[in-house]
């Protein structure tokens, strides 16, 4: 492929990927995380490397998109790997797990992965999220020299009844309130398989842990915030349980960085 049909095919991915927040079915997210036991250890640089030369290309052929690969910076649990992969619908998922199963290539490569002295990673856990109605899918910001910082933050609530008014919540104007004030999203999900349900999960980047500070700070003192949150039903005391976040940085390799 040449440089230009590659810049072309990337900028029309990206205008793809854009035009999710206005509308189109929501998206199946499937999240995994692989539990380390020291930060900077053999393991981690193992699992690492076997993620970009065999996992990021045996998940293309599948075809699963808006791919994220992750480590933790700060929060619970870590040290720890996280992987995004996007698709179409449940039975794409389905469709490129299969594919994965019948990758001659990839499954030649786990095998020696797994035969490898050493263990890999502690334990893995998945996390199967659908996407908002009012941001079906994953949207990885531009190109950038520096990396960002990225911000996972789960949202539980009591029963779904009040998990549902979160997501309205959200779709009605929160989402539009954190892009007036930098808080730029990736992706937002409701979890259908996973721990701690019900609950809500997202993925926000900046372009520094400085960035962060200061446009949170915008949005706690918005004023449709302000608004919005004195709504009837729509405090966190009464639809939010608890919150939990963590700060991620993209691995060298992460297409979305």
């Amino acid at each position: 492929m040449t440089r230009r049909k590659l810049i072309g095919t990337a900028a029309a991915g990206a205008a793809a990927m854009a035009q999710q927040t206005a509308g189109g079915p929501p998206q199946t997210l499937l999240l995994r995380r692989y539990q380390l036991r020291n930060s900077g250890d053999a393991m981690g640089a193992t699992l690492a490397k076997f993620m970009e030369v065999s996992k990021r290309p045996a998940l293309e052929r599948a075809g699963a998109q808006g791919l994220g690969f992750f480590s933790s910076f700060i929060g619970p649990d870590t040290p720890y790997y996280l992987t995004l992969e996007s698709y179409p619908s449940f039975a794409a998922l389905e469709e490129g797990m299969n594919r994965l199963a019948a990758d001659k290539k990839f499954q030649s490569e786990l095998a020696a992965f797994n035969k490898a002295p050493g263990q890999r990673f502690v334990r893995y856990s998945s996390q199967i999220l659908k996407g908002f109605t009012g941001f079906p899918g994953v949207v990885a910001p531009a190109p950038a020299k520096a990396p960002r910082l990225f911000e996972l933050r789960t949202y539980e609530s009591d029963d779904v009844t009040t998990l549902a008014d979160k997501i309205r919540m959200f779709n009605e104007g929160e989402i539009a309130i954190f892009q007036k004030t930098g808080l730029n999203p990736v992706f937002f999900g409701e979890t259908v398989i996973g721990e701690k349900q019900p609950n809500l999960t997202y993925l926000l980047w900046y372009e520094s842990l400085a960035a962060r500070e200061a446009n949170w700070s915008k949005f706690v003192a918005h004023p449709e915030w302000l608004k919005l949150r004195a709504t009837p039903g729509w405090s966190d005391a009464e639809i939010v349980s608890n919150i939990s976040n963590s700060l991620l940085r993209p691995m060298p390799f992460s297409p979305i960085k």
